[in-house]
């Protein structure tokens, strides 16, 4: 009788433990399907600062309090929760600064794309740009759009206004392709 006990007093544990062991799976696959989202972003960031740097210089630095990461369909980093781009000279000095409630960067392209209550201003000649859609283009150092511009300028108000418009990243001139009323870009 003791013998008989024996065995059911050890191998009924060691049998419960090998049902337990060998009843979990852990098939990546499986998990996956139930985890994975083809829309969520690869990475995502809170307080994210970048600087692109030249020669030990600073050129651009980019700011946003949330950044997400996709590397499909395209490789594009995205600013949804609003989004601060300082420009430098050559001297590492920030000429201008271009603000906006959303923004995308497109590695591939190497365009930044803002939308939403965009501003670039120029701190210097403390000219301001408004629209509501802007393309920085850093290949070829241009900023440009097809929508509404108004272009003002501290103590002068209204200096130009209309559709499209090409200008640099320090905003130290503007063409406005379509025009509307007067513009001056006059420095007095």
């Amino acid at each position: 009788m003791k013998n008989s006990s024996t065995i059911y007093k050890y191998w009924i544990p060691v049998i419960f433990m090998a049902g337990i062991l060998f009843s979990c799976v852990n098939d990546l696959d499986t998990i996956q399907k139930v985890t994975y989202d083809p829309k969520a972003p690869n990475e995502t960031s809170t307080n994210l600062e970048v600087l692109y740097t030249d020669s030990g210089y600073a050129r651009v630095k980019i700011f946003a309090k949330l950044a997400e990461t996709y590397t499909s369909p395209e490789h594009v980093t995205k600013f949804k929760d609003g989004v601060e781009v300082d420009f430098f000279s050559d001297k590492g000095v920030v000429i201008s600064r271009l603000t906006a409630l959303y923004g995308e960067v497109n590695f591939k392209t190497g365009i930044i794309t803002v939308r939403d209550s965009v501003v670039l201003r120029n701190l210097k000649k403390k000219q301001t740009l408004e629209t509501e859609e802007l393309f920085y283009n850093q290949l070829n150092d241009t900023i440009s759009t097809q929508k509404y511009v108004i272009c003002k300028r501290d103590g002068k108000g209204v200096i130009g206004r209309g559709h499209g418009l090409k200008t640099t990243r320090f905003f130290n001139y503007a063409e406005i392709l379509e025009p509307e009323g007067k513009v001056d870009f006059s420095d007095d």
